[in-house]
């Protein structure tokens, strides 16, 4: 019992005496504005004391070299982590050229003046379904007709702006 009382002593003069150097030694490698690095000073003070604990500080070091070790190895792991997800992530689509911005623009125009070519009906369901984003059945619901009719509605009034499309080519 008075081993067990030393050692949690110890330990506690241990954090409060490396907690700060830790804290100092993380932040000056990964930065303050990493949100991870209290988590990561608290990963590295459970590893010490998960380490004297198991009694694998054998005291051939001091306990400073001990600790330093540990916080360096942690550093190393986290960066490591971070720059494996960083490699992952897909590269962002370049900006569009200003050709095809105007092109886009353009085939938007030639959109809309297609769909404003349609009859009412055909019109409407484009822009509930489409600029609405209501579904076929909530299209349905609000023309009062079936959703097997939407779906020929849609098909059909794609097929006329397409048509429309071919002939302005």
């Amino acid at each position: 019992m008075k081993q067990e009382q030393r050692i949690n002593v110890d330990l506690e003069e241990i954090i409060t005496k490396y907690r700060p150097v830790i804290t100092f030694k993380v932040i000056k490698a990964i930065g303050s504005h990493t949100p991870e690095w209290e988590d990561i000073v608290n990963e590295i003070l459970a590893n010490v004391i998960e380490k004297i604990r198991q009694k694998k500080f054998r005291g051939e070091s001091t306990i400073g070299t001990f600790i330093y070790t540990i916080t360096q190895r942690r550093i190393i792991d986290y960066i490591r982590a971070k720059s494996k997800s960083l490699t992952q992530v897909p590269e962002p689509k370049p900006y569009p050229s200003p050709l095809e911005t105007l092109e886009k623009k353009e085939l938007s125009h030639q959109i809309f003046q297609a769909i404003k070519k349609l009859k009412p009906k055909y019109r409407e369901i484009l822009y509930l379904y489409y600029y609405q984003g209501l579904s076929r059945e909530e299209v349905a619901a609000k023309l009062g007709i079936s959703s097997k009719k939407v779906s020929e509605r849609v098909h059909y009034s794609l097929k006329l702006v397409k048509k429309e499309l071919k002939t302005k080519k």
